[in-house]
């Protein structure tokens, strides 16, 4: 597993490598001013000195995107079920559902902060709302194109309409809600840091608010650096779980 990891993983590293590579030498030899654009290795160094600051900020954004990303993703699973097995739910809500993603969450944020304060709720309100739609149509999507043939069969041995589901439609739609739930994984990082910004005394993107009222770029890539460090963090454990629940491929069609 290790050997497949690294063979598929050093191409996109080398890539990043020589990419930081001429960006160190770009602003060296232009002379760019760090307030405008700093170097990697200053970036770096930034990053080094403010490490016992950040502990605080980070464990905070991680639990809360942590806590969000599971009710999300449980949500959506939920609403997908729920909208496949219950005749006419799909045709009537599954509209208004991907009509409710053309609203900018950081648009309803000043709402939430409204209606529920600066506490912990808006927040993971938020990182809710960014999880459960990816998650929502990936697993409908999975529900609704079960193994034909199978299908087929169990309907001719007498299978009840529970059983179609649980036997079938939802263990051949888990590769799909994976798929999801690598997505929401991605997205629950972003939904923390939006949801700081909006009202916070901790986290990632209060730090990063701080360094740009400051004018310390070199804070804003520290931060960009850990947001990205902990969305391939969160993805990769998503990929692991798969590979320990899912060790069959569905045949495709």
């Amino acid at each position: 597993m290790i050997r497949s990891l690294w063979k598929k993983g050093w191409p996109p590293l080398l890539t990043a490598i020589l990419l930081l590579l001429l960006w160190q030498l770009g602003v060296t030899w232009a002379g760019t001013p760090a307030w405008r654009l700093p170097a990697p290795l200053q970036i770096v160094e930034e990053g080094i000195r403010q490490a016992p600051l950040l502990g605080k900020h980070v464990s905070f954004t991680v639990s809360i995107t942590l806590l969000g990303f599971a009710i999300g993703s449980a949500l959506g699973l939920l609403i997908a079920c729920l909208l496949h097995v219950i005749p006419g739910m799909k045709a009537a809500f599954y509209p208004l559902l991907v009509l409710s993603q053309n609203v900018p969450t950081i648009a309803l944020a000043p709402l939430l902060m409204i209606w529920f304060g600066f506490g912990l709720l808006p927040k993971l309100i938020v990182i809710t709302l960014v999880c459960f739609f990816p998650v929502t149509v990936a697993a409908l999507g999975g529900l609704s194109n079960p193994d034909p043939g199978m299908h087929r069969y169990l309907e001719m041995i007498g299978a009840r309409r529970s059983q179609l589901f649980w036997k079938l439609e939802l263990p051949y739609a888990l590769p799909s809600v994976f798929s999801g739930l690598k997505i929401s994984a991605t997205y629950s990082v972003m939904g923390g840091v939006i949801a700081e910004w909006l009202g916070s005394d901790k986290g990632i993107g209060v730090f990063m608010l701080l360094a740009k009222s400051s004018f310390r770029t070199d804070r804003v890539f520290v931060a960009i650096f850990l947001i990205v460090v902990l969305s391939l963090l969160l993805f990769g454990a998503i990929v692991l779980l798969e590979k320990w629940t899912v060790r069959w491929k569905p045949a495709k069609h």
